[in-house]
């Protein structure tokens, strides 16, 4: 899942707020995965597609080019993307 462009923003970046999930954690299509804070707006983003929070790529805090990765989603038996 990567930082995506928001509607009509010109944002380039995004820090993260906070994760809502965890590493191992299952995730449903749609669910609200982790909150994103551009200059500005506040929001969360929404899971992409539903599997198992594989990774964390982007810390709490981390500030996010936006087009960059934030985390890996995949199944259980999937290995665990190192990047």
């Amino acid at each position: 899942m990567i930082v995506p462009k928001s509607g009509g923003v010109t944002s380039t970046k995004a820090i993260v707020v906070r994760w809502l999930k965890h590493e191992g954690d299952a995730v449903q299509l749609g669910e609200p995965l982790v909150e994103l804070e551009t200059e500005k707006v506040s929001y969360e983003l929404e899971s992409p597609a539903e599997g198992i929070l594989l990774r964390v790529v982007a810390n709490e805090t981390a500030e996010v080019p936006v087009g960059d990765p934030l985390c890996h989603i995949g199944q259980p038996n999937d290995p665990i993307p190192q990047s």
